[in-house]
């Protein structure tokens, strides 16, 4: 998909250039969003970290990966602690801290919410925009001074991209799935960043696929991700579901885990 690089600042020049070049996009220098055409979306490289942006003058605000502060910092401070549902999915609790490998990381919301909880992640993105934001905001997360901030960074590895996640999936010891599913009916509904993500990535067609290679690589459980209405990932029943408001986490276990797991 075409999605060009722009840059905010004429010192960022070198930078933006050499990003278009990785993704194999153009650089289209330093211009406003709103005046690229035919680009829907594109990668805008800024003072505060690099930005997917849409086009045109109705365009929603951007789409940008902040684990430093707003909503990311407020869910790892006030989310609720080792009772969210997603860290008794993946089986984390006191004298439990497993390696999870976050096959589909995205934009990294649930991975920076499983390691602030003591949890050790690795990471996957086959998308090379999705990618490229993530990257960045681990990049800013690392440079952030605080003790706290720095740990869970160091918790948390973003695999080179290439490493896609149908064709070869590391060993771990619980793998965890949100894949893409299709886009609601109710477009009002649908977050900005899901937005961008159903015109920029589309939905995973290979669900089937990386089901299977998870399955045969986690050492103790796979955890899926889904709309709470949403029927089970390629048709295979979960052994448990543990269901919230807006969605549930599928539960595949393959083997009790031990107390005092760490990772391996």
């Amino acid at each position: 998909m075409l999605c060009p690089v722009i840059y905010s600042n004429p010192a960022l020049a070198e930078a933006a250039t050499n990003l278009a070049a990785r993704l194999a996009q153009p650089c289209l220098g330093l211009v406003a969003a709103r005046d690229v055409a035919p680009a829907t979306y594109v990668l805008a490289l800024t003072e505060a970290g690099l930005q997917l942006q849409q086009t045109g003058a109705k365009a929603h605000g951007p789409v940008w990966v902040d684990f430093n502060a707003g909503s990311a910092d407020h869910r790892r401070q006030y989310g609720g602690g080792r009772g969210q549902m997603i860290a008794k999915a993946v089986g984390l609790k006191t004298g439990i801290r497993p390696q999870v490998l976050d096959a589909t990381a995205g934009l990294g919301g649930d991975a920076f919410v499983l390691a602030s909880l003591g949890a050790s992640l690795v990471m996957q993105e086959r998308n090379p925009i999705v990618h490229a934001l993530l990257g960045d905001g681990l990049a800013r997360l690392g440079a952030d001074a605080r003790a706290e901030l720095q740990a869970v960074h160091a918790r948390m590895q973003l695999l080179p991209h290439g490493a896609d996640s149908t064709r070869t999936m590391p060993r771990a010891q619980v793998i965890y799935l949100d894949p893409m599913f299709p886009a609601r009916e109710k477009s009002a509904a649908v977050k900005k960043e899901m937005a961008a993500f159903h015109n920029l990535v589309g939905e995973d067609d290979d669900q089937a696929t990386l089901l299977d290679l998870a399955l045969a690589q986690a050492e103790y459980r796979v955890v899926v991700k889904r709309p709470r209405k949403a029927p089970a990932l390629a048709g295979r029943e979960p052994t448990l579901s543990l269901a919230g408001k807006s969605s549930r986490f599928d539960i595949y276990p393959l083997k009790k885990m031990p107390e005092g797991l760490v990772p391996a």
